[in-house]
């Protein structure tokens, strides 16, 4: 644009992204976006023979922008619209910004559902838009031929081309492609698509990939590596569609349960490391595969990815030793984004591919929890958002535009079947919902794999392959849950035995009792130490977010979400009357599914998220709740169902509380428990 603006000229807004400018009549849509920096796909070069770069014209008053939009202040279509509507399929209302012109004021829609680009990414929770950034881009040029009077090489006439026609002023060629450059410029006439890649505005761009003639499509992964297990999507850079998306475990659970066992494998053999490293690379190897067979992809045509883990995850997956986030002061190898190629970790993408993983919050908040804020945006917000991430290590965000806090919790296993006598993981024939009757105390629950509850007509028939096999981490919650709401249990956590007077359902087990969830092969009890396994990694968890709430000078909160896979499972009512969660509304309450998945593909496809999530990053202050010495305080108060001294008002408007019922455990004093309790606190900072 002019330097001085003349205001006779006409006024362009570009939606959705409300970027706005005025140009000189005759300017094309497309220079205008690119001047504007409003992301619109071009590989062609504006030769009108990718159909990328459709747009639609607005018409009417818009009196929030100060602006009226016709058809008639855009020129009409040209030859080559009309040559490219011809040959594939241009729908009505679009046009190629290419090639038409601003002719008056204009609102120009870029359609984010065009029939070329397909779908675009979405937060899963809303209909949020990813605006489309990538930082690779597909580049389409003629390069002039060899000239006996003109010595400049085949390779810096492609760059003075791509300068020439893309803008690119600092460009560099990786080195792989030297070989090959004159024979990929001769197979169409000195026609050729290249891949330029461009992270960073101040960074040196590099061509990474070449090819004769027109390429239209380009690939990126967006991969999220958890210590259960490993989410990927294979993600068209050009439209944003999702073309495919695959899971798998994590084959590192055969080293080591928890992230702190992991550690611990590498500590006392020589070779952990490297163990664990192969086999994480080997098994998003054999994913990328998987992906790129569903999605009909070639694996060469993949030319970005995108990686979150947790820091231990992230320290293993790039073959960076652990052991220094194994104790005080949880040194990070690397706490910055990390970029380099695909293959320095043997990916088998692309020779060219570039790999980018978000930077880490701290030792034990990582690069998964950047994701999921990038993500959830508390940092975007005026209301105070509380973000939980559970897993064995849960970590916890919370805040506001002004401020944003966070912190990991040493929950433990519990909450994913471990440590529960009859839990497992959640696969089909595993109890995920349970109902008590308050009256007659008889349970009634459902399985994966199947919508009926056990008490309905054909329960049985409907189970009939998987059985029912075990209880998982929402079961559990709920069971426990239902059982303190029922009386089954004190807000202490203990087993009333004297119920076993009125239902065979509470069984003694020595000096403990249990209730009886399923009588059948196999036999589901929930133990007394089932409930003390829940209890204290609710209680780790929770103590956590109080401290946090403390840092925020905050009582309560505003919103909340439940981030990962578990977190989509957990019903909030129940989460909360075992005290997980601190009291809130509970229409505030949500889960977000794979959030950190969904930060790696905003990452993916838009660059200008990279650079925000480390601006966030940086800001967010980290409280390592191993110094802070009113854990043990909080975690004690946790320890009571839903909360020793925390009220729970907003949540007694949904759900009837019991009245408190303190009962002693295989006849130990109260005092007695307080004290092994504030030594397991201890423990488990």
């Amino acid at each position: 644009m002019n330097a001085r603006p003349n205001h006779a000229e006409p006024l362009v807004l570009f939606m959705p992204s409300g970027k706005r400018g005025r140009f000189p009549k005759g300017t094309t849509v497309l220079d205008a976006a690119r001047q504007l920096g409003v992301y619109v796909e071009s590989v062609c070069g504006g030769r009108a023979t990718c159909g990328r770069c459709q747009i639609e014209v607005q018409e009417g008053h818009f009196a929030k922008h100060q602006i009226s939009s016709s058809k008639q202040n855009i020129s009409p279509p040209g030859s080559t619209e009309a040559r490219y509507a011809e040959k594939r399929e241009l729908p009505p209302g679009r046009r190629l910004s290419c090639s038409a012109t601003i002719e008056g004021d204009l609102v120009i829609d870029v359609p984010q559902d065009a029939v070329i680009n397909a779908q675009v990414v979405r937060k899963d929770a809303d209909t949020r838009v990813i605006e489309r950034y990538p930082a690779v881009q597909l580049c389409y040029v003629e390069v002039e031929q060899p000239d006996m009077h003109k010595p400049l090489g085949d390779l810096d006439r492609l760059k003075e081309q791509l300068r020439k026609e893309w803008g690119y002023k600092r460009l560099a060629v990786d080195f792989h492609l030297l070989s090959d450059v004159q024979n990929i410029l001769r197979q169409e006439n000195w026609a050729v698509t290249a891949a330029i890649h461009h992270d960073d505005e101040d960074d040196t761009a590099h061509v990474i990939a070449l090819w004769p003639g027109l390429k239209n499509e380009a690939y990126g992964l967006a991969c999220d590596i958890g210590s259960t297990t490993i989410a990927m999507h294979l993600v068209s850079l050009l439209s944003g569609r999702v073309v495919a998306s695959a899971g798998a475990p994590n084959p590192q659970i055969r080293f080591g349960e928890d992230l702190m066992s992991r550690v611990s494998y590498v500590m006392m053999n020589p070779d952990g490391r490297q163990a664990m490293t192969r086999a994480v690379q080997q098994e998003v190897s054999r994913l990328i595969e998987r992906v790129a067979v569903e999605g009909g992809v070639n694996r060469t045509d993949i030319l970005d990815a995108v990686f979150v883990a947790n820091p231990i995850m992230h320290h293993l997956f790039l073959g960076i030793d652990p052991t220094e986030l194994g104790g005080a002061p949880f040194a990070l190898a690397v706490s910055g984004a990390v970029k380099t190629r695909a293959s320095d970790l043997r990916l088998g993408l692309n020779r060219g591919a570039r790999l980018y993983m978000l930077p880490c919050i701290a030792g034990h908040v990582g690069a998964d929890a950047a994701a999921v804020t990038l993500s959830e945006g508390p940092d975007r917000q005026d209301e105070m958002m509380l973000i939980v991430d559970v897993g064995t290590n849960a970590e916890i965000v919370l805040g506001n535009r002004h401020r944003v806090v966070a912190a990991s919790s040493p929950t433990g296993p519990a909450f994913e079947g471990a440590e529960i006598s009859s839990g497992q993981r959640a696969a089909p024939g595993a109890i995920e919902r349970v109902r008590i009757d308050r009256e007659t105390l008889e349970p009634r629950f459902r399985v994966i794999g199947s919508e009926l509850w056990s008490d309905d007509p054909g329960f049985a028939e409907a189970v009939a392959e998987t059985g029912v096999t075990g209880i998982c981490g929402s079961g559990i919650i709920e069971a426990i849950a239902e059982m303190y709401l029922c009386g089954i249990i004190s807000e202490d956590g203990v087993v009333d035995g004297a119920l076993a007077a009125r239902t065979p359902r509470i069984e003694s087990q020595g000096r403990t009792f249990a209730y009886l969830l399923h009588e059948g092969e196999p036999r589901i009890t929930v133990t007394q130490n089932d409930v003390r396994a829940i209890q204290l990694a609710k209680a780790a968890l929770y103590a956590g977010i109080k401290l946090l709430m403390e840092k925020q000078e905050v009582e309560t909160v505003d919103s909340i979400r439940f981030a990962g896979a578990f977190g989509t499972f957990i019903d909030p009512m129940y989460a909360m009357v075992l005290g997980l969660i601190p009291d809130c509304e509970l229409e505030k309450v949500s889960a977000v599914g794979n959030a950190a998945g969904t930060g790696a593909r905003m990452a993916l496809l838009n660059r200008n998220h990279r650079r925000g999530i480390e601006a966030t990053v940086r800001r967010i202050e980290k409280i390592e709740t191993a110094l802070e010495p009113k854990f043990q305080e909080h975690f004690v108060h946790a320890m009571a169902l839903p909360n020793k001294v925390d009220p729970f008002p907003k949540l007694s408007l949904q759900v009837q509380l019991p009245p408190r019922k303190v009962l002693a455990e295989g006849g130990a004093e109260a005092p007695r428990r307080r004290s092994r309790e504030k030594r397991i606190a201890r423990r488990r900072q």
